[in-house]
């Protein structure tokens, strides 16, 4: 991903915490054409200390779980807030833009059994039901119910490289206050989130 230097997020635990936060994502491998890519929910296992790890899963339909093999290379992109930014925010004349938060995750892939692939549901289940006001809990399911994950492929991958783009104005320091307050202003969620990191991010000065 090409990143300019004032960008880039180089903070690993930072750029966890954020796939943590947007766990959605987009998985990229190559096709015998083309890439190929599909959208599904990830966990990040590991620590810093021993590295981090990617856990998915997909259907076994999946034109990805046909090409997908032990140690293969792989790409999943994590996407976060994005809106366009009118320059008539700004000061002194210049040419509009857009700001966006996005990180890329590299690395290579590993199926995981069964009872790895099982084991990994439950998890992924329980880490989002937490906060249900009823909570479904996979292990009181039926057997037929739960035998679905038999058409599913689970896999793990372990995180060699990981790249943080964002781009929040900080070469416009002299806008930002200006370019917050006008993000704020609408009745938008992107623009709103937006506006917050810009108001979190370490600013650079103006080039």
């Amino acid at each position: 991903m090409y990143i300019p230097d004032y960008y880039e997020n180089k903070n690993q635990e930072e750029l966890i915490h954020f796939i943590n936060e947007n766990p959605f994502g987009i998985i990229v491998v190559q096709g015998e054409n083309a890439p190929v890519a599909s959208h599904i929910p990830f966990m990040v296992k590991g620590s810093s200390k021993d590295g981090y790890q990617l856990v998915g899963h997909l259907s076994k339909k999946n034109q990805i779980a046909q090409l997908i093999k032990n140690a293969l290379p792989v790409l999943v992109i994590f996407n976060g807030p994005q809106h366009y930014i009118s320059s008539s925010w700004y000061k002194q004349e210049e040419v509009p833009t857009w700001n966006y938060i996005a990180v890329h995750a590299y690395g290579s892939i590993a199926i995981q059994s069964d009872k790895a692939l099982l084991d990994s549901l439950h998890e992924l289940v329980a880490k989002h039901e937490k906060h249900e006001k009823n909570p479904v809990d996979l292990k009181k399911m039926r057997p037929e119910t739960i035998n679905q994950y038999k058409g599913i492929i689970g896999f793990t991958i372990s995180i060699d490289k990981l790249e943080g783009a964002y781009k929040l104005s900080q070469t416009r320091k002299e806008d930002h206050q200006s370019i917050e307050s006008e993000l704020a202003q609408k009745d938008n969620f992107q623009a709103t989130e937006i506006s917050k990191a810009m108001g979190k991010v370490n600013h650079t000065p103006s080039k």
